[in-house]
C-alpha cells in the first residue's frame, strides 16, 4: 500500500514508518520538525528512514492547508496514519494556541485531504488523557469521556468527534487510538523515562510527581506499532447494534471505531523508577512533588475490544522495555 504517515520524525511515527517499509509498503512521510523538543533527535530518526526504498519525505506543517491539499493530490495515499500533533499535557496549559493550530486546524486539513482523496482508512492518534476526571478502572472505550482536565486532552477528544462527523457524513472509515504512556528506544525527551535516565546518569535529582503514587499503563513502542499496523489493516465497520437510545461512545452506525492501546498492567511510578535504577546501576535522588495541574493520578487500559477485533494485546514487561531503552540511550548518547 501507499501510506501517508504524519509526524514521521516523531517517536511513534518513526517506528510505524520503519515497520511499514519493512513489509514493503510505500511511505509518504511528513513532519514540520518543530522545536517542541530537540530537533536533532527528530533529524536522527529521519536519517534512519531517508535512504530506505519506498520512503518519501516532505517537510510541511499541518496548518499549511494549501501544501497539504497538494500533497494528497500529488501522492494519492490509500491509507493515512495521522500521528502528528502538538504533544504534552503540561505545555498545553502555557501554550494553548499551538494545540488549536496543530491538533484542531491541522486535523481538519487531514480529514479534508482524506475525504477528497478517497482515502480507504484514516487511523489517528488519540490519547489516554481523554479519560480526564474519569476514575472507573480500567478505562473503557465504551465509557463517557466528556470531562477532560487539560487542553491537550480536550483537543484529542475533539479529534474523535471530528472524525466521527466525517465517518457519518462522508462514510470515511476512521479509527482513533488512545495510546497509554508510550516508551522505548528513540523516545521523546520530555517524557518521564528519558528525563529520569538523563538526570540519574548526570547525578542530578529527578522530580517525582504525586509523591510517587502515580500509576501509569506504560506501553512499549513495539506493542504500539503492532497495534497501529493491525488496526490500519482492519477497516472499521458500522456497528449493527448501535442504538441512538443508548449510544456506545466507542462505536457507531458509521464506519468509526475507537481503541485503547495500553499494556493493561498499571505500574506505580516508584516501581518504574526502581526498575530504571536497576538497569542503570544507580540510585536516583528523588524530589517528591504534588500532582501537577492537568495530570491524572492513574491510567489503566481495557484492551478487550482491540483483542477481539484485531487479535492483539500489548504484553511487553516493564523490565524488558526499560532495559531496551537504556541500551539505546547509552549507545545513542555514548554514555
Amino acid at each position: 500500500m501507499k501510506v501517508l504517515v504524519t509526524g514521521v520524525a516523531g517517536f511513534i511515527g518513526f517506528h510505524v514508518a520503519q515497520r511499514l517499509l519493512a513489509r514493503g509498503d510505500t511511505v509518504v512521510g511528513i513532519d514540520n520538525l518543530n522545536p517542541y523538543y530537540d530537533p536533532r533527535l527528530k533529524e536522527a530518526r529521519l536519517a534512519q528512514l531517508t535512504n530506505r526504498t519506498g520512503f518519501h519525505f516532505f517537510r510541511l506543517d499541518l496548518a499549511d492547508r494549501e501544501s497539504l491539499t497538494r500533497l494528497f493530490a500529488d501522492h494519492t495515499p490509500e491509507r493515512v496514519v495521522h500521528l502528528a500533533a502538538q504533544a504534552g499535557v503540561r505545555d498545553s496549559l502555557t501554550n494553548p494556541h499551538a494545540y488549536v493550530e496543530s491538533n484542531l486546524v491541522g486535523f481538519l486539513h487531514i480529514l479534508e485531504g482524506c475525504r477528497h482523496g478517497n482515502v480507504q482508512h484514516l487511523v489517528y492518534a488519540s490519547s489516554s488523557s481523554v479519560y480526564g476526571a474519569h476514575t472507573k478502572m480500567p478505562f473503557s472505550i465504551h465509557d463517557n469521556v466528556d470531562h477532560p482536565v487539560s487542553l491537550y486532552a480536550a483537543s484529542k477528544k475533539a479529534n474523535e468527534l471530528m472524525a466521527h462527523t466525517y465517518s457519518h457524513l462522508y462514510r470515511l472509515p476512521t479509527t482513533g487510538l488512545r495510546f497509554f504512556t508510550v516508551y522505548g528506544p528513540w523516545g521523546r525527551p520530555d517524557m518521564a523515562l528519558f528525563l529520569f535516565t538523563q538526570a540519574i546518569l548526570a547525578g542530578q535529582p529527578i522530580e517525582v510527581f504525586n509523591e510517587g503514587k502515580m500509576r501509569r499503563d506504560f506501553t512499549y513502542i513495539d506493542d504500539i506499532v503492532e497495534g497501529v499496523v493491525r488496526v490500519l489493516d482492519t477497516l472499521p465497520q458500522p456497528n449493527p447494534h448501535w442504538s441512538s437510545l443508548k449510544p456506545d461512545p466507542g462505536t457507531s452506525h458509521a464506519p468509526y471505531r475507537i481503541y485503547n492501546i495500553g499494556n493493561n498492567q498499571p505500574v506505580e511510578l516508584l516501581d518504574f523508577i526502581g526498575t530504571l535504577e536497576s538497569c542503570l546501576g544507580r540510585t536516583a535522588d528523588k524530589r517528591f512533588l504534588p500532582l501537577q495541574p492537568g495530570d491524572v493520578p492513574a491510567t489503566y487500559a481495557d484492551v478487550d475490544d482491540l483483542m477481539r477485533d484485531v487479535g492483539f494485546r500489548p504484553a511487553t514487561p516493564i523490565a524488558t522495555g526499560i532495559a531496551r531503552f537504556v541500551e539505546w540511550y547509552r549507545a545513542y548518547y555514548q554514555v
